[in-house]
């Protein structure tokens, strides 16, 4: 049986204030604001649309593990280990908290970052094989 879904479109972030975080994720991941008002932000960036949708204070994307380990819901892919340093650093630079570059014991590095509400995003330093063939 063939495949109904053909690819993610839009993900939901939660955020308290949406034109901050716009701004905030356009500096730090290059993201496109395509519209914004009061409730939410559009923004498109990694091949895909992203709502910051306007919550209450404390509201995030991460959950819990079975071992109450706080857990991301998406990974970012970057071409290489030294993108995935080059990316480390410059978020450090720029204030974000970040996690420590880790071998998780499968192919290529990670880390975590979290964005102004607390939401955690991994990083990956390989790229799948069909993104990996668009830039061939």
């Amino acid at each position: 049986m063939s495949s109904f879904v053909k690819r993610v479109g839009t993900t939901y972030i939660p955020v308290v204030n949406p034109e901050k975080s716009s701004l905030w994720y356009q500096e730090m991941l290059g993201a496109v604001e395509n519209f914004r008002n009061m409730d939410k932000a559009i923004l498109e960036f990694a091949d895909q649309s992203f709502f910051l949708v306007k919550t209450k204070k404390g509201e995030r994307s991460c959950f819990l593990d079975i071992y109450e380990q706080e857990h991301f819901t998406m990974t970012f892919e970057v071409n290489g280990i030294d993108r995935l340093i080059e990316f480390n650093s410059f978020l450090q630079e720029k204030g974000v908290r970040v996690g420590k570059i880790e071998n998780r014991g499968h192919p290529g590095t990670n880390f975590v970052f979290y964005d102004l509400d607390g939401n955690m995003f991994d990083v990956w330093s390989e790229l799948s094989p069909t993104f990996k063939d668009r830039l061939d």
